[in-house]
């Protein structure tokens, strides 16, 4: 397939990171879809909170947030180095990856700060701005790319179903599995668009079916709980998600539903794709099983919009991952290429 092969712009009109040249400018994904407002962090300290209280939010998004936030704490250190000036920012490292534990990215942008700023001499504040602006423009180039690849493998006139929010918002543009949605609805490969709304922070009512608004292209959000209904009746041929981790044998991380949707898509005889940049495989993690779920706050599911819903007394369980094993995934598509029906064998041929 031809690379470029349709106007990107076109489907793709929303910037979520926004570096000023002082300070970082976020898109505030906690008052979409009402209110369009940037989140200003003059510091690494306001990265990490911006990070942890889901202001930005999205793995590819979160490891270039951070990357930006190392820029701002090295700007504080009076060092002659980059060795030096590591050290310095080394605690402020820290804090921003202790923000979300679950999504790779965090850790593997931090980790590439880390050698960018070793390996500087007396230009380090130069080298590390450069390499922050690097993720970023990568991280769109990749998400172009696998939009197109994961496109070819969807038969015209299909229909989707996406679940959280994998778009513009969650990246530096385009995004993973909604890019894949955009440039299959631009080659005329996807005739319905179906979102989850994404229980408990709303991220596909609130985000992605706005964000798919933007770029007018026609969506229909759906209930969670309404997905293996959705499937019965035909209605898609594809999921397509997203992952905060991929594991050495295909096993994937992403927002808690997603493991009920492959088990769903299997049974109903439906195809489940996940997409995601390389910087998501973590090939140093065996198994699923081995993955540090995040929980949060139980109070997140006891209202809505700040509205209690639940009986004082109730308690509440809110992971926010779940795992779906390798074999209930008949793709996994990255900017590298494609694997299908991941097993470890296959894993090591595309990531080494």
């Amino acid at each position: 397939m031809p690379e470029h092969s349709f106007d990107f712009d076109r489907y793709d009109r929303i910037r979520p990171i926004r570096w000023t040249g002082d300070a970082l400018e976020l898109l505030d994904q906690r008052k979409l879809p009402f209110a369009v407002e940037y989140l200003r962090c003059a510091d690494s300290d306001a990265v990490a909170a911006a990070i942890r209280d889901l202001a930005v939010r999205g793995a590819p998004a979160i490891g270039i947030a951070a990357a930006w936030g190392v820029v701002l704490a090295a700007r504080t250190a009076a060092a002659a180095s980059g060795q030096q000036a590591l050290a310095a920012v080394e605690p402020a490292l820290q804090r921003l990856n202790a923000a979300r534990p679950t999504a790779v990215n965090l850790a593997w942008a931090l980790a590439r700060m880390r050698r960018a700023l070793a390996a500087a001499g007396v230009d380090w504040r130069q080298a590390v701005e450069r390499e922050a602006q690097a993720i970023a423009d990568e991280d769109l180039a990749a998400n172009r790319r696998m939009g197109e690849l994961g496109a070819g493998l969807i038969a015209p006139g299909s229909g989707v179903l996406t679940h959280c929010n994998t778009g513009s918002l969650a990246t530096a543009g385009f995004g993973t599995a909604l890019g894949v949605i955009r440039a299959g609805v631009a080659q005329g490969r996807i005739g319905k668009v179906f979102a989850d709304e994404t229980r408990p922070w709303m991220q596909g009512s609130r985000l992605t079916v706005w964000e798919l608004q933007q770029d007018g292209i026609d969506a229909t959000l759906i209930a969670d709980a309404a997905a293996s209904h959705l499937m019965k009746h035909g209605d898609i041929d594809w999921v397509v998600v997203g992952a905060d981790r991929i594991c050495a044998n295909g096993d994937v991380a992403n927002k808690i539903g997603t493991y009920q949707l492959a088990i769903a898509a299997r049974y109903h005889g439906r195809k489940f794709m996940v997409a995601a940049p390389s910087s998501t495989v973590d090939m140093d993690t065996a198994s699923g099983d081995l993955i540090e779920i995040e929980e949060r706050d139980p109070g997140e599911l006891l209202g809505v919009s700040g509205t209690r819903t639940v009986a004082e007394g109730i308690r509440a369980w809110n992971p926010v991952f779940d795992v779906t094993p390798a074999e209930l995934i008949d793709a996994i598509v990255t900017e590298k290429g494609v694997v299908e029906r991941p097993a470890p064998a296959s894993m090591r041929a595309m990531f080494g």
